[in-house]
């Protein structure tokens, strides 16, 4: 998946903000509210400062205003006192990194996550343009620097995630009046959806760009059949021969991955070796090849006499090499941790390098979880959200492309759901937006956006 990349924006540690009371839910009170909008609207013949109205909410720590946001947008990195566990108080806190993109108080906010950290740069998410509104970014909990000194990991679980975004709605809904939209990409979609599931009424629409729904962990078919059918045949084949070759010339791949490992200082002692690490991206080598590429780059891939170098060179570029090494896995763990307690991952082909592979199940989760973690898998978790989906689900809005296989299992509409929609591109990747949707389609998603959103007036200026 694109969520293997490492992210280079990484957020410096700051000094934690102690509370001695976190509330389960923070809400702000009457009076806080009739506060915060003062200090923003002033007395009717000045306006505030929103840098005031964030000072004023509770449990929030203004980190940075930082330059670089688009015009009529100031742009916050911010910090939100969390519980560990919602259910407990007594288990600690963390501070939850958040930013913001501030418009006007009156404009729709956009909630928005990518499922891991969030970007510390000022870019504006697909319905943040189309709403030209504000934009909340959550950090993932667990993610970045969104964690307490020492992790309890049983804590990372949708729900948790879910009640820390409730949480960030309630006390800037006291800021921003207008209707709210939440959004993310991939396993940020997914954690939107998930979010919904515990908290429907929290926000007015959801957009999940890209978001797989794997029901079931024990039955990976649909990957398999994608992986089966999608492009052409050559280009099938062609993949298939190039995993083989790389393979066929372990030695020589891995010396030159070792090299890597030395001349930057990484290590393998996660996954437990770069053989181990090597074997891991050739195996998926194909699923990341369509969800970030496509057809238009099957004649790239090495034929069968390319040089061992070209060979390398497109599977580091292909299957991204960096992503199995200590730095990058260190952190992902999080993610991982996810995936082999409740998200559940696919499976790939391997039929066709019978003979070749020396590490059983180089795939799953559990390979890049230090083992001092203990993981079980809980089979109750999707099945839950699936269900809610399909039985109670509204204003629900799935883009997907239909070259993605990240999506062989995606989310469905059933006799339950309400306004809401999936809908498909036409040779879209796992990068897909609205935009890239048929005109029909496009017009129907975008009208649908407008409509949750209360139909919004462009902004003045």
């Amino acid at each position: 998946m694109s969520v293997w990349r490492k992210h280079l924006l990484k957020a410096a540690v700051m000094g934690m903000l102690s509370l001695a009371v976190v509330p389960a839910a923070p809400g702000t009170t009457t009076a806080q509210a009739a506060a915060v909008t003062a200090a923003v609207e002033g007395d009717g013949q000045r306006q505030g400062d929103v840098l005031d109205a964030l000072r004023a909410l509770p449990g929030l720590r203004v980190v940075e205003e930082r330059p670089g946001a688009e015009p009529g947008y100031r742009f916050f990195v911010l910090g939100l006192r969390q519980p560990v566990d919602h259910t407990d108080p007594s288990a600690g806190t963390f501070e939850q990194r958040l930013t913001l993109l501030h418009k006007s108080t009156d404009r729709p906010t956009v909630l928005f996550t990518t499922g891991y950290e969030v970007p510390l740069s000022p870019r504006r998410a697909e319905p943040t343009v189309l709403l030209d509104g504000n934009q909340i970014g959550v950090e993932h909990r667990f993610f970045g620097t969104s964690r307490p000194a020492a992790v309890d990991w049983s804590h990372q679980t949708v729900r948790q995630a879910a009640d820390d975004h409730h949480r960030v709605v309630s006390l800037f809904r006291g800021l921003y009046r207008g209707a709210w939209i939440s959004t993310g990409g991939s396993k940020g979609g997914m954690a939107s959806v998930y979010h919904r599931r515990f908290h429907p009424d929290d926000v007015d629409g959801t957009v999940a760009y890209s978001a797989p729904n794997n029901v079931d962990d024990r039955e990976d078919s649909a990957y398999l059949r994608f992986l089966d059918t999608i492009g052409s045949a050559s280009c099938r084949d062609a993949l298939k021969t190039v995993q083989r070759q790389a393979l066929l010339r372990r030695e020589e791949m891995v010396d030159r991955y070792e090299a890597w490992a030395a001349s930057t200082g990484s290590t393998f002692r996660i996954v437990g070796s770069a053989d181990k690490a090597f074997e891991t991206a050739v195996l998926r080598a194909p699923l990341m090849f369509w969800q970030n590429r496509g057809a238009s780059h099957c004649p790239d891939v090495p034929a069968p006499d390319a040089t061992t170098e070209e060979l390398y060179r497109w599977l580091d570029a292909t299957a991204l090499l960096s992503a199995y090494s200590d730095p990058v896995v260190e952190d992902h763990v999080p993610y991982f941790y996810q995936l082999g307690t409740q998200l559940g991952y696919f499976d790939v082909q391997t039929a066709h390098l019978v003979g070749l592979l020396r590490h059983p199940d180089a795939v799953e989760p559990r390979n890049f979880v230090p083992r001092d973690i203990p993981m079980r898998f809980d089979r109750r978790a999707m099945p839950d959200i699936d269900r809610w989906v399909r039985r109670h689900g509204s204003r629900l809005l799935f883009v997907n492309g239909d070259q993605d296989p990240a999506v062989a299992e995606h989310f469905r509409v059933g006799p339950g759901t309400r306004d809401s929609r999936v809908h498909w591109a036409p040779g879209a990747n796992h990068h897909v937006g609205i935009a890239d949707l048929p005109p029909t389609a496009r017009a129907d998603a975008t009208a649908a956006l407008r409509r949750w959103a209360g139909d919004p007036a462009p902004a003045a200026g």
